[in-house]
């Protein structure tokens, strides 16, 4: 996990290049999704916290966003995660 203050934006740039972030997190909340949501667009950046895979995010605690992983939030609400 890396949290988003705790980075540039050109290290945040070249992280996302080399396919080392592929997700991102609201760490207070701890919810996961793609980084292309609208929620989580719209997060403060000291709540933001990236994922290297969904494997990641769910060993660290975190669920699936209800908005941009609908079937993955679904199979998590429903206990098959």
């Amino acid at each position: 996990m890396i949290r988003h203050e705790m980075i540039t934006d050109q290290e945040l740039y070249a992280l996302l290049r080399k396919g080392k972030i592929l997700l991102g997190g609201n760490q207070p909340l701890k919810i996961y999704g793609s980084l292309q949501c609208r929620s989580g667009k719209r997060m403060k950046r000291k709540n933001r916290v990236f994922f290297k895979d969904e494997v990641e995010a769910l060993a660290l605690g975190y669920r699936p966003c209800g908005h941009c992983m609908k079937q993955a939030y679904m199979s998590w609400k429903n206990g098959f995660v």
